[in-house]
């Protein structure tokens, strides 16, 4: 967790207001939920290892022999805790205000979430997410607005050239099922597999027979990782899709995916004049490791960095638990932390941000008559009263996001604006 000094925050602030300014455009409408949960709901089973990661809150009213009495039973010692992200959350407001809500509805939902990591670079304990979620609908429409949304997102914040990776959990079970893994296997053998970029095939099949599934099945496994392939490009589309999976993959799934790089393509026509532009990869190994998860899964990954900027999934099984009938939803997550860091600070939109450095004996009474016709304009304004060193107090200014200064003198009957460099 960070303290986050006045440059930081103004820059994290310009960040978001892009962010939500471009997901407006798309028709999506802002939420709040609280930062608490009930802790049955943050450990139902649906937040991967991430509820293992949850801050919990202690019950009210326990005494010493209570807590004693408890310690072996984390649900009987909290009731509370922390949200460890906002899907969960979306999935209780959705299911508590279905009534007023109409029948698709899109949200947009930014805040803080809490996570007891081990902190590491651009990886924290607390830190924003930036979701967007489409409830209702089950067809690819939804995947591709939240892509094309998402897209439109990062290219406003000048890191145009993303891609989104995409692959579906239908695929991946599957795949893993004609190559002979048992039911119960499958969820080991996905954990392994989504190492694969790490640690290469040949510490994926070590790892699964480690773990002493189906012998058969890794061998099918690794002589499909190992198979000869073509390296012939092939951009978005059924052809690619069906190269990177075994044989007599099923219809259903795969024009579902062809039908999201389709209307990709069109929502982005501006940069996709052709199938060639359409900003999809099909990885046959993505994974994403909540296991809500129910149809298609997608990250987003630009060329400057070899980490993902975000990602989501479509998770029809969730909404059902709070509301007693199943509606499909899908959503995507914007890296926010990694997105600031990327962001190139500054920008020629900045407001008008001048400091006005005035000696000690100028009236309190000038003084602000001169700020108030300066903010009239539009400009942001600080009093700061002269140093003997005024370098440094102009360099500070300019951290702070100031872009001029002008010097007050009592009885000043007007201010010689200067720019900082």
């Amino acid at each position: 967790m960070r303290d986050i000094l006045p440059a930081d925050k103004a820059r994290r602030e310009r960040v978001l207001s892009v962010i939500r300014e471009r997901y407006r455009a798309h028709g999506f409408d802002e939420i709040e939920t609280p930062v608490v949960e009930e802790y049955a709901r943050l450990h139902a089973g649906i937040g991967g290892d991430n509820e293992k990661l949850a801050y919990n809150v202690l019950r009210r009213g326990l005494d010493a022999d209570a807590i004693r009495a408890a310690a072996d039973d984390p649900a009987a010692l909290s009731d509370l805790g922390l949200r460890y992200d906002l899907t969960v959350p979306l999935a209780r407001f959705y299911a508590s205000n279905r009534a007023q809500l109409p029948a698709i509805f899109r949200s947009i939902q930014i805040g803080a979430v809490w996570r007891a990591e081990r902190p590491q670079k651009g990886r924290y304990r607390q830190f924003v997410q930036c979701d967007i979620d489409i409830m209702g609908d089950d067809s690819s429409r939804a995947e591709a607005e939240l892509m094309v949304a998402s897209l439109d997102a990062v290219d406003a914040l000048g890191l145009d050239g993303a891609t989104v990776r995409i692959n579906d959990r239908r695929v991946l079970d599957w795949m893993l099922e004609s190559f002979g893994f048992g039911a119960d296997e499958r969820p080991g053998v996905l954990i392994t597999i989504d190492k694969l970029d790490k640690i290469g095939p040949d510490g994926v099949a070590a790892e699964l027979r480690e773990r002493a599934v189906t012998p058969g099945a890794v061998d099918a496994f690794e002589a499909f990782l190992r198979r000869p392939q073509t390296r012939e490009y092939l951009p978005y589309g059924e052809a690619q899709i069906r190269k990177a999976l075994p044989a007599d993959a099923p219809d259903e799934i795969v024009d579902h995916l062809v039908g999201i790089g389709e209307a990709v393509a069109v929502g982005r026509a501006s940069e996709a004049t052709d199938a060639a532009g359409i900003p999809l990869v099909f990885d046959p190994f993505l994974v994403r490791g909540m296991g809500y998860y129910t149809g298609t899964i997608f990250e987003l990954a630009h060329p400057s960095v070899s980490y993902s900027l975000g990602g989501g999934g479509r998770y029809d099984g969730m909404i059902g638990r709070f509301l007693g009938q199943q509606v499909p939803a899908v959503g995507f997550s914007l890296g926010f932390e990694r997105l600031v860091d990327l962001v190139t600070a500054g920008g020629d939109d900045r407001e008008e941000a001048i400091v006005l450095v005035h000696d000690a004996d100028v009236p309190v009474a000038e003084l602000l008559a001169h700020k108030t016709a300066l903010i009239a304009e539009g400009a942001r304004v600080r009093l700061e009263r002269r140093t003997k060193n005024l370098k440094a107090l102009l360099e500070r200014a300019s951290a702070d996001g100031f872009t001029s200064f002008a010097t007050v003198s009592a009885g000043a009957a007007s201010l010689e604006r200067k720019p900082l460099a």
